[in-house]
């Protein structure tokens, strides 16, 4: 298997588990991944977010981790790196505004290099304007902002994913198994038992 080096693109108040697990999962299986957020510097850290289903009209959230950057986001370059990972929870309201973070995705985008984004995680691939035509998987509360950037909003149950070329997107944390495998899948990672 080829290692992999990926971008993970996360901020402060992005959703606990959709940045911690996915970062030590890749890792775990070999790939080398950078975790950075845009105006902090590798040793610096976020604060995520925990948010959970517990019967409300929407996600509670509760306070998370802080969670270690490994990486200076001022000092990648998508060309660089073979894939990119986009973080869910609220971190991709703020990150969105940023030029180079949408320069950066528009990066992967058009050189067909495999993307990841979860949950509010499309709110990102939608600012960046890079999904015409794609099927997208996000959080529910994202739908109108897919379909409004020319996406095929794809509304599937919360552990399952969507691949769609070189996206894979899910609605929330339940998707991990599948969206990982996905994502994994499009990366060429092979794990035999």
């Amino acid at each position: 298997m080829a290692i992999k080096k990926i971008l993970f693109l996360t901020g402060d108040f992005a959703e606990d588990y959709e940045t911690m697990v996915p970062f030590q999962a890749l890792q775990m299986v070999g790939h080398t991944v950078h975790a950075v957020c845009p105006g902090k510097k590798a040793g610096e850290k976020i604060k995520t977010a925990i948010h959970d289903f517990e019967g409300d009209q929407t996600y509670t959230e509760k306070p998370g981790h802080q969670f270690a950057l490994n990486a200076s986001f001022d000092e990648t370059r998508a060309s660089a790196y073979d894939a990119l990972v986009i973080a869910g929870g609220r971190a991709p309201e703020y990150l969105r505004l940023n030029p180079r973070v949408l320069e950066t995705v528009q990066e992967f985008a058009k050189s067909g290099k495999p993307i990841a984004a979860i949950c509010h995680g499309a709110q990102i691939l939608t600012a960046a304007d890079v999904i015409k035509g794609k099927r997208i998987s996000a959080y529910p509360a994202c739908a109108p902002e897919v379909r409004s950037a020319g996406g095929e909003y794809v509304s599937v149950e919360m552990d399952q994913a969507v691949t769609d070329g070189n996206f894979v997107t899910a609605p929330a944390w339940p998707a991990h198994p599948q969206w990982m495998a996905q994502f994994l899948k499009l990366l060429g990672t092979e794990i035999n038992p």
